[in-house]
C-alpha cells in the first residue's frame, strides 16, 4: 500500500515513525489529552515508545495505522489520527487525539474525515467504526460531524464506549450534503 500522506484546507498528515517520539511522548504524557484515552491516564516515556512500537507494527502488519497531525507547514505535529484494528472485533476504527492547543479548531473533525475518505476510497473498506468514553462529549461530537451512526454503549479497551459506525454509503452523503450546502442536508 505505500506510506500515504494525506493532505486537507489546513493540515498534513504523515504516517507515524520513530522519528515522532519526542513530541508524542509529550502528548501522551499530558493528562488532560490522555483524560479519555485508555485507562491507565498520562504514560511516561517508555510507555508512549511502547504504543507508538504498536502503531508502527500496525502499520507493517495492516497497511494503516496512526499518522502524525500537523498544521499547514508545522514541523512540529498537533496531535495524531488514523485507522487501526479496533480490539476484540473485526473492525476497522478511526481515533484521533489532540494536544490541548489545537482543541476546538475543527482538526479532529478534520483528520478523521481525511483518514476516513483515504480508508473508504484507497483501502476500500466497507465499514469504519469509533470508540468514546461517553462522558468525552468532544470526540462524541467529531463522530456527529462526520455522519457516524451511534450503535450504544459496548465494552472496549476495559470499559464502556459509545460505539459508532460509519459506511461509504453514509459518508458519501454526508459529504455530499456538506459540499452542496444546507439545503440539501435535510
Amino acid at each position: 500500500w505505500g506510506m500515504p500522506t494525506l493532505e486537507t484546507a489546513r493540515l498534513r498528515l504523515r504516517p507515524l515513525s520513530m522519528e515522532d517520539l519526542d513530541w508524542f511522548a509529550a502528548l501522551r504524557g499530558d493528562a488532560d489529552v490522555m483524560r479519555y484515552i485508555g485507562t491507565e491516564g498520562p504514560l511516561t516515556h517508555e510507555q508512549s515508545k511502547q504504543k507508538l512500537d504498536k502503531h508502527l507494527k500496525c502499520w507493517a502488519d495492516n497497511g494503516l495505522g496512526m499518522f502524525g497531525v500537523r498544521r499547514d507547514d508545522d514541523a512540529e505535529p498537533v496531535g495524531w489520527g488514523g485507522l487501526q484494528p479496533l480490539e476484540q472485533t473485526a473492525e476497522i476504527e478511526v481515533g484521533y487525539a489532540l494536544g490541548k492547543a489545537a482543541w476546538g479548531r475543527g482538526f479532529a473533525t478534520e483528520a478523521a474525515r481525511a483518514v476516513i475518505e483515504w480508508g473508504f476510497h484507497v483501502r476500500a473498506l466497507d465499514r469504519i467504526v469509533a470508540v468514546a468514553t461517553p462522558e468525552n462529549e468532544a470526540s462524541r461530537r467529531v463522530m456527529v460531524k462526520l455522519g457516524m451512526h451511534y450503535e450504544g454503549i459496548k465494552s472496549r479497551y476495559g470499559h464502556d464506549c459509545a460505539y459508532y459506525s460509519l459506511t461509504p454509503e453514509s459518508f458519501a452523503l454526508r459529504k455530499h450534503s456538506r459540499d452542496v450546502g444546507p439545503a440539501l442536508a435535510r
